[in-house]
């Protein structure tokens, strides 16, 4: 079973490389993987594992606190379900073979999604564990929506993507909550358990758990009003629509109706939500088929009826209404497969799927309309095809059924027998608009065709001639269900599938149903006369664009009124927010005991003291450089009560996190002016009593949750648990890399995050990579602190801070080590390392500009980065190779030469990837915030200077022209009194 999962998986990695390499006919090779699940599930059926009830399961324990184990459960009916999923799903695969005509990039990409819905399907349906099928149930939505959105370049495409997914996931969500609710009521989290509850009808609050969790299924498989998503992702490639939208994604809502209804069907709400909505849906979309001019669209119409006639028999939960719903589950699949891959080869070869363009397509291509017929008949159920087979099974269920005596059950079966004679209408509309010769109408599309060639008709011939086998002999399909049934209902008897039972009433319906049908499509023009223009009970797909652009304008309001723009006035309204909403709740709430110790020792005291007057004239200070040293005065002096308070670990993490942030405040302050602006006087007392308001409020909520206590603290077994298990002394470092390991890779990912962004808020779409990545030293240069001489850095670097920076950074680098090494044990950690050592390559860049940062660490800070989060997964990952579960730690005592026994653990790896981020996070604030901008102001100065000697260049040549137009002047004026001497 797992196996079969893993191939699966195996396929989806290799497909977009074996489309690569070898172009399309890759899709036959991957399709052998599902064909090889295909039989193998079959062989289970009759005399396999299936034939005394059996099951083929797994369980693994992860997480059991939160009811997440992952239980596997393949059974009869799993089975059935999964050889729609494979079989389906392996000649969809040979059919994009023939499909499609090139190879480009993002086919390789569609082939791997494809067949990952075929995988994540089969997980569905093998799932026991209500959470983890909900986990597979949501990975089908996402993978139909990149599925539907192939053509993205298409904004229809594009629509229908994000319709689909925003519907199913809505459905989605609502089931979540319902198997929450039901788990929580029931205690039940386990499929399989549902039948051995016994309880679910007495059940509190079963209601409204039945209706989310059929919220989601009825939403899946496209029921009224949520049908017209599935008609709107007809704009996805055919071989989608072939699988995912007719033969397995919205079968995962009728597995699980079929799943839950023999236990649901004793609650009064399940038959109203699921028989109601499903009638509701076959005659709606029976009726829309029948106004549609585009081949697909009938079809997709088709599909939302057919889907709305199984889910109301299967629905119903008895023995023989669930043998007539997974017959007709099955013969949907064969023949609704079959006749959308045909709709493919019809538009893949005439450019065309409108039934006014399509005209003598029959004589053209006799093979491919005679196997659309024999499908569309068993869609409308005619003898002697499969389809005719489930649906006499269903009205003869219904005609019976003693959960739906009375008036209901008659009002279902009229219901389903006039959902039957629109399909019985459409089909034969679908057959006369795709394959009949019309009046009137062009055929230069038919007589222009290309050939129709195997990859295109094989695999709806297939499907076709299983149509017919299954009517002609459905002992198969009857045996494979009653496997199920025999296990499902053990108390009554069953029943079997059978092409003729006699002259029956279910056979006088079939009759009534086939003639109104076609006397429906014969006076098709009298129908289309009864059809209004727009659909009389509302356009489901005009309320949704209505609902998507009051949501969106509702959206702008709301942002409009709360995002002014000003960073003041967003963290205004955070603060009073804050500061009102704690207050109220405490004030509104029942009275608790508020007890505070001022002090452990005067010198907390006195620090605090401190704290406040350097707070109130960091506030006074108009230099922006003054207010951010007092500011860090504070973040020293918290350091300082850390350590009273006997937390030397956070006192070190506080004094170098409170370092580093002023270093980063430096680098960010220089670019902005160096006194603040004034602010009014009103201005200021508001911000004042805000602050206070604020800070009195964090008081008081921090005071009363302290206070509130009733419980011991977990954190008491904390320093034995640290001990015991992580092998450390430090139960702060250890509980960070080892206990709550989880919390802490997602935090140094968020870091990880949080400088990308940094850095591309600074370069913009320019690149993160430098020019010289290497060390380029010349031999008359120290290696370090080895700025050009001739730069402006290098002419403006002070004497002391150059010696105090050739002293403190291998000093610096050695306490990093011991930081590093010693934090299991003692104060530090990969943390408190990474810190220190970011401190000495900023200190680096504060003594030698960017160019000294490029020497003291020549590696790209996004590959330093990478490296980390690799390293910290690695120690997450690799005791799962040893049996383990993620994160477990091990340790090892060796004997090292003059130091003696050590124990090293391997959460040290885990550290390390923590002080290689740390690092990462640092070097990329230097090179972004700190070298940009510096390159990018040298660039500027540059620029300035250039423009500099340009204008006096420019003056020069324009004083030099002016002192020669002075001198052509002085000798024109020399000349003239020269002309009038010797005339006179």
């Amino acid at each position: 079973m797992l196996s079969l999962l893993i191939a699966l998986v195996g396929a989806t990695i290799a497909a977009p490389l074996l489309l690569r390499t070898i172009g399309r006919v890759a899709f036959a090779l991957i399709a052998l993987v599902p064909l090889a699940g295909f039989i193998w599930i079959a062989s289970l059926f009759h005399g396999g594992v299936f034939a005394d009830g059996g099951a083929v399961m797994a369980s693994y324990q992860w997480m059991p606190s939160t009811n997440l184990n992952l239980d596997f459960r393949l059974d009869a009916l799993s089975g059935l379900f999964s050889l729609i999923i494979l079989g389906c799903g392996s000649l969809v695969l040979f059919y994009c073979w023939g499909y499609f005509d090139s190879n480009p990039r993002r086919l390789a990409t569609f082939g791997a999604q494809l067949t990952m819905f075929a995988m994540v399907m089969y997980g569905l349906v093998i799932s026991d564990n209500f959470l983890l099928m909900y986990t597979f149930w949501e990975l089908t939505s996402v993978l139909s929506y990149l599925l539907v959105a192939y053509y993205g370049e298409r904004a229809s495409s594009r629509r229908s993507a994000i319709q689909a997914l925003m519907v199913t996931t809505f459905g989605g969500l609502a089931m979540l909550v319902g198997i929450i609710l039901f788990g929580q009521q029931t205690g039940i989290w386990k499929l399989s358990d549902i039948a051995t509850f016994g309880g679910v009808a007495e059940t509190p609050g079963i209601a409204a758990a039945i209706i989310l969790v059929m919220l989601g299924a009825l939403t899946k498989s496209a029921q009224a009003p949520f049908h017209f998503w599935l008609p709107g992702a007809m704009a996805a490639p055919t071989p989608v629509s072939a699988y995912l939208h007719s033969a397995a994604m919205v079968k995962a809502g009728i597995y699980l109706v079929a799943r839950l209804a023999p236990d649901f069907a004793a609650v009064p709400t399940w038959h109203i939500v699921v028989c109601g909505t499903g009638i509701f849906t076959m005659l709606l979309g029976g009726w829309m088929a029948l106004k549609q001019k585009d081949l697909k669209l009938i079809l997709a119409y088709g599909t939302v009826s057919q889907l709305g006639f199984i889910t109301a028999v299967i629905g119903i939960g008895s023995r023989e209404a669930t043998m007539a719903g997974l017959a007709l589950t099955f013969g949907h699949s064969l023949f609704k497969a079959a006749l959308f891959m045909i709709v493919g080869a019809i538009d893949h070869t005439t450019g065309t799927r409108d039934i006014r363009e399509l005209s003598g397509l029959g004589k053209k291509e006799p093979l491919l309309a005679v196997l659309a017929i024999i499908s569309a008949a068993s869609m409308a159920g005619i003898p002697p095809l499969f389809g005719f087979v489930a649906k006499e099974t269903a009205l003869d269920a219904v005609l019976h059924e003693e959960l739906l005596h009375g008036m209901p059950g008659k009002m279902l079966l009229v219901g389903l027998v006039a959902g039957s004679i629109l399909t019985m209408a459409y089909s034969l509309y679908f057959i006369h608009g795709a394959f009949a010769t019309k009046r009137g109408a062009t055929t230069e599309e038919v007589a222009q065709m290309d050939s129709i060639g195997p990859t295109l008709w094989l695999s709806p011939a297939i499907l076709t001639a299983l149509t017919v086998a299954f009517g002609l002999f459905p002992g198969w399909m009857s045996r494979a269900f009653n496997e199920y049934l025999d296990v499902r209902f053990p108390e009554v008897e069953g029943n079997y599938l059978a092409l003729w039972h006699g002259f029956t009433i279910p056979l006088l319906l079939t009759g009534v149903i086939i003639g109104a049908g076609a006397l429906m499509f014969w006076q098709r023009d009298v129908v289309a006369k009864a059809q209004f223009e727009r659909p009389a009970l509302g356009d489901a797909d005009d309320v949704w664009d209505n609902i998507i652009r009051t949501l969106r304008i509702a959206s702008l309001r709301l942002t409009a009124s709360t995002q002014r723009g000003s960073l003041t006035i967003n963290l205004a309204t955070i603060f009073l927010v804050l500061m009102v909403v704690p207050l109220a709740g405490l004030i509104l709430g029942p009275s608790t005991d508020i007890r505070m110790i001022v002090w452990d020792s005067p010198w907390q005291g006195m620090t605090v003291v401190f704290m406040s007057i350097i707070a109130v004239a960091a506030t006074l200070q108009r230099n922006r450089l003054s207010g951010v040293v007092m500011v860090g005065l504070t973040g020293f002096s918290l350091a300082l009560i850390f350590a009273l308070h006997g937390a030397p670990d956070l006192a070190l993490t506080q004094v170098l996190v409170e370092t580093i942030v002023m270093v980063v405040f430096m680098l960010v302050l220089r670019k902005m002016p160096t006194d603040l602006e004034s602010r009014s006087d009103s201005d200021v007392r508001l911000r004042a009593w805000l602050s206070i308001g604020t800070g009195l409020s964090v008081v008081i909520v921090a005071m009363t949750a302290i206070s509130s206590r009733i419980a011991e603290p977990i954190s008491g077994p904390m320093p034995d648990l640290a001990y015991e298990i992580g092998h450390g002394r430090n139960a702060v470092n250890v509980l960070l890399v080892d206990l709550r390991a989880f919390d802490t890779f997602g935090e140094i990912t968020v870091l990880a995050i949080a400088a990308t962004g940094v850095a591309s808020l600074i370069f913009g779409t320019g690149s993160f990579y430098r020019d010289s990545r290497r060390p380029v030293l010349s031999s008359s240069v120290p290696r370090w602190l080895s700025s050009s001489v001739n730069s402006e850095t290098a002419q403006n670097r002070h004497m002391m801070v150059e010696a105090a920076t050739r002293i403190l950074f291998p000093s610096m680098m050695l306490l990093a080590a011991y930081f590093f090494f010693s934090g299991h044990n003692a104060p530090g950690g990969g943390f408190a390392g990474g810190l220190v050592a970011a401190l000495a390559f900023a200190l680096r860049y504060l003594a030698g500009g960017r160019d000294e940062i490029e020497e003291a660490l020549p590696v790209n800070p996004e590959a330093i980065l990478g490296t980390g989060l690799l390293l910290s997964a690695a120690a997450a990952v690799a005791p799962m190779f040893f049996g383990y579960p993620p994160l477990t730690s091990g340790y090892i005592e060796p004997d090292l030469p003059l130091i003696g026994q050590v124990a090293i653990p391997s959460a040290l790896l885990f550290d390390a990837g923590v002080s290689v981020i740390v690092v990462g996070l640092i070097m990329h604030i230097l090179t972004s915030v700190g070298a940009h901008l510096d390159k990018e102001e040298d660039a500027r100065k540059e620029r300035a200077r250039e423009r500099a000697r340009a204008m006096q260049e420019k003056n020069e040549q324009r004083r030099a022209l002016q002192a020669s137009k002075r001198r052509e002047r002085a000798s024109a004026s020399t000349s003239e009194t020269g002309e009038t001497g010797r005339s006179e």
